[in-house]
């Protein structure tokens, strides 16, 4: 079975909603953290890239911008392996052999 081929630098959610939604529309970060009903600040966070979109987090963000709750995690998801891959050194992890029954 062969790997899908990694997303080349995949957008952290937070630039994502500032490139797609707050942008584009001129909205600021504080109108939208009083649409998902959090603190502005914990908005700032998530969209400076600083904090990770949480299951929580990604079903306030369905209900008020759209796609869904899946769609923002598999975005974090993303990013998070991308960041990974290119940090983590496998140098010393090797594959199980498993003696098949």
């Amino acid at each position: 079975m062969s790997e899908l081929k990694p997303m080349h630098n995949p957008p952290h959610p937070g630039e994502f909603i500032s490139d797609v939604y707050l942008e584009p529309f001129g909205l600021s970060g504080r109108e939208l953290a009083k649409q998902l009903d959090v603190a502005p600040s914990t908005l700032s966070r998530v969209l400076s890239g600083a904090s990770r979109v949480t299951p929580e987090m990604a079903l306030r963000l369905s209900r008020a911008l759209g796609r869904s709750a899946e769609s923002w995690l598999s975005m974090q998801d993303a990013h998070d392996l991308w960041i990974a891959r290119g940090t983590l050194d496998l140098g010393r992890v090797h594959k199980l052999e498993l003696a098949s029954a």
